[in-house]
Parts: C-alpha cells; sequence; structure tokens
C-alpha cells in the first residue's frame, strides 16, 4: 500500500503542483496579511527623536522597553528591548534595534530566552503589509534592505525564504525560498521548495525552478520548472482543475473540473462537471450570495448521467438523477415586518446512492426523508392581521412517495376584545368585557404521489385544493375562587371546488367513485365547548422511624380538567352534505345501505354525519419530594419522583353505542439523572367477530366480557442516558471544588535520550523549546503529578413498543408483540489531535445489529489524516484519506476505498 501511495503520490503530486502555481486562484482571497511577533509594553519608555540630517525627509521616532544608548560620536543608536522606529508610514519593531545616521541604515534582530526560544523577531510593516523576519538591514534613503530568514503570508499560505532583497519599490527577490501552508516557518511540514523567486505583495508571485519538500526531505523528481500565482486583495474568477482516477463501475474519470466566476461582492458562480470512461458524466453549479444586513444564502444544482454495463449486455442500464437545494436567511435587521426564508432540499429518489459524494456518508445514504420550505411572512403595523405564505415539500426516497404543497397561505387575525372598555380606571371587568374572538382564513393546493407521476397529466386530477375559515369565540371566567371556565363557540367554513358521487362496481365488488363534479361549494359547521380545571396539592409526611428527618414532605399535585362540547348533526338532508345508495351485496346476501360524505377525501374533511354530545376528561399528576440539603441556602431542595402522569378519556352522551373513548395514559419521570418516558392506550369495550370473521369492538365492556376494567392495546417505553468526561468534571468539582482537572491537551512525552524521531541528536536549544513547551502544556496537582483528560462521552437509548398482533379467537383479543432496539454511540479524544467515534445499535426482535460506523481521525498539524468504517450491512465499506488541510491544496490528497478505487 505504501508503494501504491507513493506513485500516486508522484502521480498527482506534479499534476497538482503545477496547476497550483500556474493557474490563478479562483477562491476568494483576504487582503494579504503577515504572521507577526510583537510584545507589550507594560513599563515606562524612553523616547528620542534624531537629529536632522539630508537623507532625511521626516521626523525619525523611536522607543525601548529597556535602554537607549548613543555612541560618542553620536552618529549611532542602540535600543534593546521591544524596541520601535518610526518613519513616515514605515514601523519596525524589534529585540534590538541600531540606527546608524552614517550610513543611513538601521540594522534589528531578536535574541534569546532562557530555554534557547528567539523571541523579539524584526517586525516590519508598510502599506503594504507586515513581514516577519530574523534579521533585517535597511537603508532609509535608498528604501532597501537586505533580510534573514522572511515569512511573508500570501493567501492560505506562506512564503519563506533563507535571504531576501527588498526593492524601493517594495517587490521582494527572494533565495532559497519555500511555498507552504504549514505554520511551522522554521521546519515545515510540506512545501514548495523555491530556487529563486520574486514576490509582489497584493499582485502575484513568480517563480523559478521548483521541486517538493516533504519533512525537510527533498523529492527532486517532484518538481515544476516556473511557476505565477496572483495573489490580490480581491477574489477573482478562474479555471478549476479536474482531479482523476478510477472507479470500478464507471472506468477513469476527471471530476470537479470547470470554472469559477467571481461575479461581485454579493454573489459568485461555479460550474463543475464530471467525465466518466463508460460514457457517464454529471453537471454541477452553485452559487453563494450575501447582501450585508439584508439576505444571504446560497445554491446549488446537480444533474447525474449513470450507465451501467455495456451497450448489448443484458444488465445494461442507464439512470438519469438530479439535486436541487437551496437555502436563504433573511437578516433580521433587513425588515422587521416582512421576511423570506427558504430551504430546499430535493432530489431524486436514487440520487444519493449514485452521487459518488455521498458513497462514504452514511447519514446521507441512510437519509430516507427529505423536506422542504419556501415562506413568506408580512405583518402590518397597528394592524391585527397577518400573512403567512408556504411552499412545502416532503419526499421518501425508499417507496418514492412526495408531498407537495403549493401554495400553502394562511391569514390570521390577532385576537380582539370588542366589549373591553379602552378608558377604564378601577373596578372589576364585566363578564362579556372578556369575550374575544379571533380569525384565521387557509387555503392549499396539495398532492400526495409518485415521483414518477408528479408532472404527468394522470396526476392533475389529484391535487386537493380548498379554503377554510375559522372563527372561534371564546371568555375565561373564574368562579368558586379555584375554578377557571372558558366557554367557547367555533364556525367552520370550507370552500371547496369539486364533489364526488359513489356507487357500487358489480364486477370489482366493492364501492367506487363514480364521478368528480366541478363547482364552488360552501361548506360549514359550529360547535359548542365549555371547559373547567383546578388545581388540588395534598401534602404527606412520611414516618420518621422509617425515613429519619431527611425527607421534610412529599407533595402530590393533580390538575383534573373537564369539558363539554356538542356537534349538531350535519348528515341531516337539509345541509346536502352527505348522499346514499343501495346495492346488493353477495357474501352477505342482503342489500346494504351505503351513506358517503360528497366531499370525502378532502383537504380539510366534512362536518360529521351525527350529533355529538361528548365529554372529556383529563387528570395530570405530579409527585415531589423536599428533602434537606446542607448545600442549598434554604437548607432544602426539590426531588422530582414523577415529574408527569397523565390520564385522558372521554364520553359520548348522543352515541347509540361504544360512547367511551379510549383510555390513553403518558408519563415521565427522571431515575439516577436517566429521563424515562412510557405510555400505554387502554379500551374500555371488548371484543368480538362480525360475520366474515373479522374482529370488531361490540357495545359490551371488556370488564363484563373477560372481567378485567380495560382492554391493554398498546404500550411504549424509552429511556436514554449519555455520560462524558464533561459530566464527571462538573460531578467532581462538585464534590470538591478546589480540585481543578487539568484542560485537556497533549502530554509530551517523556524523552528517554536526546535524540529526535530519526535518531539524530536534538541541539540544547531545542531540547529546552519541547521543556518549555511540556510544562506550558501539562499542569500538575497539590501531589506534583501532572494532570490530564481525556474527553469522552456515550449515549444509549432503548425503545419497547407493545403492538396488536394477530387476532385470537381464543380470547377474543389481539396478541400482543413486542418490538424494541437500543441504539448507542460515542466518542472519545485520547489526545487533542485524535478522535474516534462510533454509532450502532441493536434490534431485538429482529436479532441483529443495525447501521454501525467507526470513524477515526487524527490532525496532522497541516494535514488531516481519517478513516471511516462501516463494517456490516448493505453499506458495508471503508473509506481512507490523507489530505492537505488548506482549501487551496484540497486536490493534495489520498484516497483509498473499497470499492476498488484509489483517488489521490
Amino acid at each position: 500500500m505504501i508503494l501504491q501511495m507513493v506513485n500516486h503520490i508522484h502521480i498527482k503530486l506534479l499534476f497538482l503542483l503545477t496547476i497550483v502555481f500556474t493557474s490563478a486562484i479562483a477562491k476568494a482571497q483576504q487582503p494579504d496579511t503577515l504572521s507577526t511577533v510583537s510584545s507589550v509594553d507594560t513599563l515606562s519608555t524612553a523616547s528620542e527623536s534624531a537629529p536632522a540630517k539630508s537623507f532625511i525627509v521626516a521626523e525619525i521616532k523611536y522607543t525601548a522597553k529597556d535602554s537607549i544608548i548613543f555612541s560618542l560620536d553620536g552618529q549611532k543608536v542602540f535600543l534593546y528591548q521591544d524596541a520601535v522606529v518610526t518613519y513616515q508610514d514605515i514601523e519596525l519593531k524589534a529585540w534590538f534595534i541600531e540606527i546608524d545616521l552614517e550610513r543611513k541604515e538601521a540594522y534589528a534582530c531578536g535574541t534569546v530566552d532562557t530555554l534557547g526560544a528567539e523571541i523579539g523577531l524584526p517586525v516590519y510593516k508598510d502599506k503594504q503589509g507586515e513581514y516577519t523576519m530574523r534579521t533585517m538591514r535597511y537603508n532609509f534613503e535608498s528604501k532597501k534592505a537586505l533580510i534573514e530568514h522572511v515569512v511573508t503570508e500570501q493567501g492560505e499560505g506562506f512564503v519563506v525564504s533563507d535571504v531576501a532583497k527588498k526593492s524601493d519599490d517594495n517587490v521582494f527577490c527572494l533565495k532559497g525560498g519555500m511555498y507552504t501552508t504549514c505554520d511551522h516557518h522554521d521546519h515545515p511540514h510540506f512545501g514548495l521548495r523555491l530556487t529563486k523567486a520574486k514576490v509582489i505583495p497584493g499582485r502575484k508571485i513568480i517563480t523559478g525552478p521548483a521541486y517538493f519538500v516533504m519533512e525537510d526531505v527533498p523529492i527532486y523528481f517532484l518538481f515544476i520548472p516556473f511557476g505565477f500565482v496572483p495573489s490580490t486583495s480581491k477574489y477573482s474568477s478562474g479555471i478549476i482543475m479536474p482531479s482523476y482516477g478510477e472507479e470500478s463501475t464507471r472506468g477513469f474519470f476527471l471530476r470537479n473540473g470547470g470554472y469559477y466566476w467571481a461575479a461581485s461582492d454579493y454573489f459568485d458562480f461555479t460550474v463543475t462537471g464530471d467525465v466518466y470512461m463508460n460514457g457517464s458524466w454529471g453537471l454541477r453549479t452553485g452559487s453563494v450570495y450575501k447582501n450585508r444586513y439584508r439576505y444571504s444564502g446560497n445554491f446549488n444544482a446537480q444533474y447525474i448521467k449513470t450507465i451501467t454495463s455495456e451497450k448489448d449486455l443484458p444488465d445494461y442500464a442507464t439512470s438519469s438523477d438530479m439535486s436541487l437545494t437551496w437555502s436563504h436567511r433573511q437578516d433580521a435587521k433587513a425588515n422587521p415586518y416582512r421576511s423570506v426564508n427558504a430551504s430546499v432540499n430535493y432530489s431524486t429518489s436514487s440520487f444519493d446512492r449514485k452521487n459518488i459524494a455521498n458513497v462514504v456518508n452514511t447519514n446521507l445514504l441512510a437519509q430516507n426523508t427529505k423536506r422542504s420550505s419556501i415562506s413568506y411572512t408580512q405583518r402590518w403595523p397597528d394592524n391585527p392581521f397577518n400573512l403567512s405564505v408556504n411552499l412545502l415539500h416532503s419526499q421518501n426516497s425508499r417507496d418514492t412517495s412526495i408531498d407537495l404543497t403549493i401554495p400553502d397561505l394562511t391569514l390570521t387575525m390577532n385576537r380582539l376584545t370588542p366589549f373591553k372598555s379602552k378608558n377604564k380606571v378601577g373596578g372589576k371587568e364585566v363578564w362579556y368585557e372578556k369575550i374575544s374572538f379571533s380569525y384565521s382564513a387557509t387555503t392549499k393546493n396539495y398532492i400526495s404521489t409518485k415521483e414518477s407521476d408528479l408532472f404527468t397529466s394522470a396526476s392533475n386530477d389529484d391535487w386537493k385544493n380548498g379554503v377554510k375559515h375559522a372563527i372561534p369565540v371564546s371568555m375565561n371566567l373564574k368562579f368558586l375562587k379555584y375554578f377557571v371556565s372558558s366557554p367557547s363557540i367555533n364556525y367552520n367554513e370550507r370552500w371547496y371546488f369539486q364533489s364526488i358521487r359513489k356507487g357500487w362496481d358489480a364486477d370489482q365488488q366493492k364501492v367506487v367513485t363514480t364521478d368528480t363534479i366541478s363547482g364552488f361549494n360552501r361548506v360549514w359547521d359550529y360547535s359548542y365547548s365549555i371547559g373547567t380545571s383546578t388545581k388540588l396539592y395534598t401534602f404527606y409526611t412520611p414516618s420518621r422511624a422509617l425515613f429519619g428527618d431527611k425527607i421534610n414532605a412529599i407533595r402530590h399535585v393533580m390538575t383534573p380538567s373537564v369539558s363539554m362540547s356538542y356537534n349538531p348533526n350535519f348528515g341531516e338532508a337539509k345541509y346536502g352534505y352527505y348522499d346514499w345508495f343501495e346495492y346488493y351485496n353477495p357474501k352477505s346476501d342482503e342489500i346494504v345501505r351505503h351513506e358517503y360524505s360528497k366531499y370525502e377525501g378532502s383537504l380539510y374533511g366534512s362536518p360529521g354525519n351525527s350529533r355529538s354530545g361528548s365529554m372529556s376528561m383529563s387528570l395530570g399528576n405530579t409527585l415531589e419530594m423536599k428533602v434537606k440539603n446542607d448545600k442549598d441556602t434554604t437548607g432544602f431542595s426539590k426531588i422530582k419522583i414523577l415529574e408527569s402522569l397523565n390520564f385522558s378519556t372521554g364520553y359520548n352522551f348522543l352515541a347509540d353505542s361504544l360512547k367511551w373513548q379510549k383510555v390513553s395514559m403518558t408519563g415521565r419521570t427522571k431515575i439516577f439523572k436517566t429521563d424515562i418516558n412510557f405510555g400505554a392506550s387502554f379500551d374500555p369495550y371488548a371484543l368480538d367477530t362480525n360475520k366474515l370473521g373479522a374482529p370488531i369492538r361490540i357495545n359490551q365492556s371488556h370488564l363484563k366480557v373477560n372481567h378485567q376494567l380495560l382492554r391493554l392495546e398498546s404500550a411504549n417505553l424509552s429511556f436514554g442516558f449519555s455520560w462524558g468526561s464533561d459530566k464527571m468534571k462538573k460531578k467532581k468539582e462538585g464534590e470538591d471544588d478546589a480540585q481543578q482537572p487539568g484542560e485537556d491537551e497533549d502530554i509530551a512525552p517523556e524523552m528517554t535520550a536526546e535524540t529526535d524521531r530519526f535518531g539524530q541528536p536534538l541541539a540544547q536549544s531545542e531540547l529546552r523549546m519541547m521543556e518549555r513547551d511540556q510544562q506550558k502544556t501539562v499542569e500538575y496537582d497539590a501531589d506534583g503529578y501532572a494532570q490530564f483528560s481525556i474527553p469522552w462521552n456515550i449515549s444509549l437509548n432503548y425503545n419497547m413498543r407493545l403492538a396488536q398482533g394477530a387476532f385470537n379467537k381464543t380470547k377474543m383479543d389481539y396478541d400482543k408483540e413486542i418490538v424494541s432496539d437500543v441504539s448507542f454511540n460515542g466518542s472519545i479524544s485520547p489526545t487533542s489531535k485524535w478522535a474516534i467515534s462510533f454509532s450502532s445499535g441493536y434490534s431485538f426482535d429482529k436479532k441483529q445489529l443495525s447501521h454501525t460506523s467507526f470513524n477515526i481521525r487524527r490532525n496532522l498539524h497541516c494535514w488531516s489524516m481519517s478513516l471511516n468504517l462501516v463494517p456490516i450491512g448493505t453499506y458495508k465499506s471503508y473509506f481512507f484519506t490523507i489530505s492537505a488541510n488548506s482549501s487551496m491544496l484540497q486536490d493534495l490528497k489520498y484516497e483509498k476505498q473499497n470499492a476498488n478505487r484509489a483517488d489521490f
């Protein structure tokens, strides 16, 4: 594998290095900046002005932190420690600066501290930028300089030179330089050695013959004869060179080649493409835009043409897939009353499987549902109305179903109290002053269909649309001091533009829709309701003999609520909402009367066809315990034993049968800082079979038939917990505030010999620098032991569902099926450079592992290494990559995966 990697490196570096140094950088760049080293002057300084000379056209100002010494003839000035010299628009800082007025020169250099590290290196600053160097000799008259080891930052990279000469027009001529994106300027991990070069700051870099260097080892056969790199303060357009490689299914390829257009300061545009040996191809476009304080966003579109196998072979196939993503966000400062936002994510169902960028991204491969929304909202000042317009999309790539709403428009009016006195002073509100009402109007155009049928003529009739108006009128009344009542009247009106007719199909032996009638239909209904609620408190003091005096009290809070509602029968003939027909059913040998709604399946439903006078009841419970706590200022703290336990049901007084609704139970609690959620559904009625043998609910209580109060239909239980170094750290700090764990940093390894990793002896200065870095990284406790922490976390979630299985005629009940699974994931960082994460799960009913993945990442300073591994399942794969961190060198990488593909 190492030989293979070297071959790939050789081939592709020749290609890449030519690209980097012969093509325009097409990405946006910031104005050139240079790395600097500076000190803070915290002591008093001495300041003098140089005697005027003929060559001096402006005052030379100089300061030093330690001392300023003049020579006996007055022609030389020596500045020590944090020296600063300013002349016109030039500023020079260094630990030591010598000014020679006779030779019209200034000399600057740094020094070495007690650990052997260089400090106070000269920093030269002018209109073009800042430059850090080891030594510098500058002539005030010619404005030329001779520099040793200068470092300049050009875009995302650095140009480091052993010797440089600065001309009076700020052009640098370099000898023995290096271009790299590694900020270890003395010994970068990699770079391009420039035998000679010229740097024009803010404009361009021109180099002669250059070769690649890796870990101070020259690789002469990886070279370029010359190079030219534009370097401007503005981003510019340019060609994006493609990467190349080989795939097992589509053959050799050129990928991601195209053009970048720097259109303006507000947006750009990119177009790239892929070409494969077997005829497959892809095209991508994208744009990023931003108007400060107004809006920002990005847009991407992709099209892929995939060819499988070869013509005249039985497995030959072609497919076309596309993807569209758009994100738009309006700045909150742009308009306080109007906003436009968008989040669009649409693609064909097979796009993620065929897009090569998603092969190793298992999260995208496992994503079955995609949603999009485009929203526009409008509010009017001093006006109760609000307008909202939405375009909604949802698709499932597993069954290729798609739901589309174009548009969803809602107009709402804030709640008003028309009878409330505006200038009332004192006194209580009269009951009618509490009457309030609001209004909302909604209209939709909606379709649910398959992806392939979305834009066909056959699907045009599947669109559902309509308008719904709602006017709720309500009020709040308080009575008997502890009860709150809320009577309300709700009026709804629907506008539909078609209705249906149904009939019996003798051939298919089923009820079918026989006709769809277009026309305007006004469908309205109303209902009444009233509800009341209160709170009941119960306190209990546990036995001191059993629990001691640690528990002060236990409080039980119950929140009962009851509501009554009435809905008239809108199935009567005078409303015209329902119709009926009769047919002969040979299976049951009887004439059947079938009643149906003319607006069945409509967007907003249809009014009920029977009177309903129902009562809804619910009961909420919480349980808390008050215990002694010496750390709390009040002396006590509250512990929630049961955060919630809710029951709800209902009763329909006007129903002919099955008057009781099902009983629902939900609850939530926390044990050992673990959230536990549970719930269940119960039916008060028994089951039986009809003439066809199908199970049905009968109007007999389950208690009477099976001697049980309620029949369990379903249940669920879920809990999860997470644990990690942060929680342990907080817990430890809570127990011992004086003990503070160390920061999450790498600990320098113990040196067993004074040699580097190549076995060469280390200089004393390097040993002192390593000792200093180790002291800076490691923190020690009171006993002198090194403190360090390894960040880690792990989470586990368990889900259990008790569902109905097959119907058991012997028990007259459904058999119960338990479906349960557990998922877990975690991560650990042994050092600040390493990161390891994993995710998996297990299905107990299927007795198999769910999707499992591992990710290992190593930060190699200016490089990164990562391994993505999916050991089992449909997407079993691995993906290994080593790449440069710089976005400008994004093609400088080595990739290997199990699809018989290796790209560098």
